[in-house]
């Protein structure tokens, strides 16, 4: 396949932004190694453009009338190669051009019907749909890989999807005009669509995984027959006698979950100093020192493994770069030596989390998709598009668009504060 086109742009007035990202895909597909006759795209919008998300979207259709699929989301930012937006107004578009018989759009009020054998799917989703993970993990059990990537959106005014397909109309769409509220949208992959993806966490552990042995709903209580909280400070190594000193690292303190069926995650933390795929992290909520309980903000469940954890600017960008690193050795194998993998962050990880496809020495990005959290962006990598720029540095010169997310999904899980990165090879 031919490299996607791809523009991005930022500009107090959205049709001003809309045309400098027209300019850049066109001269984009004016040459030799671009797609020619795009029929799928990808669009983000920050939400300082929520509002006006009907009419961007208008507006671009009818500047890109060859293009009959759309999909898409608002967050707090997008990104695009090299580049992030964050709190500002802007959007980035790319252009897709793929088999029709390999992909479809679906939203909530035109689904994925049985027609459409998919083995993948980008995933849009509104954090306030219920039951939303039973949903996530229901999407993913409809493909033959079990895996999704995608996200949340996140927006301080409208919460909109984009979901086109067809010619513009997908059955059961009756007049929509293409932008949702509510439920999950995006667009499922045929076999015949490669992708490799690969999620980072950000974070390191500080203490090795334990059994959860007695839990009270968010709380644990006790960790392979100890006082939760007793377990927690002496992983610190603070004293709530030392209050200021203890709620410092308290703050900085997070909880990795997994569960029993998880276990070869809780050994690669032993193994490897990292966390597995299958980890969810979440926030630390409180302490019951009564019950010398640990609250976490998820429910915790007897048999349960937990490892407490900590994110910063150093185990964020070496996860990063691990990650960056397995998808070059993925798609050039015979190239990517021990040093070079290594050097790049490759031994700081575990095993890698992938849509099963055959390595080729030929294969090459196509284009590529990162959905990072709303909470990480330039400050949590230390400088504006930081987090880009280490994509950039290890991936090359690739078609790149995403968006940063109020949560995000990976397989069947919902994540938080973690980046998906995912490539299209041809």
């Amino acid at each position: 396949m031919k490299r996607f086109a791809y523009g991005h742009a930022t500009h107090p007035q959205w049709a001003m932004a809309a045309a400098l990202v027209l300019a850049q895909l066109r001269g984009q597909m004016a040459l030799p190694d671009y797609v020619k006759t795009p029929t799928l795209a990808l669009l983000y919008i920050t939400d300082h453009y929520a509002d006006a998300a009907q009419d961007i979207l208008a507006h671009l259709r009818t500047e890109l009338p060859e293009v009959t699929d759309w999909t898409g989301t608002v967050g707090v930012g997008v990104a695009a190669n090299n580049a992030e937006y964050f709190d500002e107004p802007a959007l980035v578009l790319m252009l897709c051009e793929l088999p029709s018989d390999q992909y479809r759009v679906f939203s909530g009020i035109a689904p994925l019907g049985i027609g459409f054998e998919a083995h993948t799917a980008l995933v849009h989703a509104d954090s306030d749909t219920p039951e939303l993970t039973e949903l996530i993990t229901e999407m993913a059990e409809r493909t033959d890989s079990g895996y999704l990537f995608g996200g949340l959106a996140a927006s301080r005014t409208q919460t909109v999807q984009f979901a086109v397909g067809g010619d513009g109309f997908m059955r059961g769409q009756g007049l929509s005009s293409g932008v949702f509220h509510g439920g999950l949208s995006g667009v499922a992959f045929g076999r015949d669509i490669h992708l490799v993806s690969r999620v980072t966490q950000g974070c390191l552990p500080v203490s090795p995984a334990r059994r959860v042995t007695q839990a009270d709903r968010n709380v644990a209580l006790e960790l392979d027959g100890e006082p939760a909280l007793d377990v927690l400070l002496r992983d610190l190594n603070v004293s709530l006698d030392q209050p200021e000193s203890a709620m410092q690292a308290l703050r900085a303190t997070l909880v990795g979950l997994m569960r029993p069926e998880t276990s070869t995650d809780a050994a690669a933390i032993s193994r490897t100093g990292n966390f597995g795929n299958d980890v969810i992290v979440r926030h630390l909520i409180g302490l019951d020192p009564m019950r010398g309980g640990v609250a976490v903000a998820d429910l915790v469940e007897e048999g349960m493994q937990l490892a407490f954890c900590q994110r910063n600017v150093q185990a964020a960008r070496a996860d990063l770069m691990r990650i960056c690193a397995e998808i070059r050795e993925e798609l050039e194998p015979e190239e990517a030596s021990v040093e070079t993998a290594t050097s790049m962050g490759l031994g700081l990880g575990h095993a890698p989390m992938q849509i099963p496809a055959a390595p080729h020495p030929a294969r090459h990005i196509t284009g590529a998709v990162y959905v990072s959290c709303s909470g990480r962006g330039g400050p949590h990598f230390g400088g504006p598009s930081a987090e880009l720029q280490i994509v950039r540095r290890a991936l090359g010169d690739v078609p790149l668009v995403g968006f940063f997310a109020g949560g995000e999904i990976a397989r069947h899980h919902l994540y938080g504060y973690t980046g998906v990165l995912t490539v299209f090879t041809g």
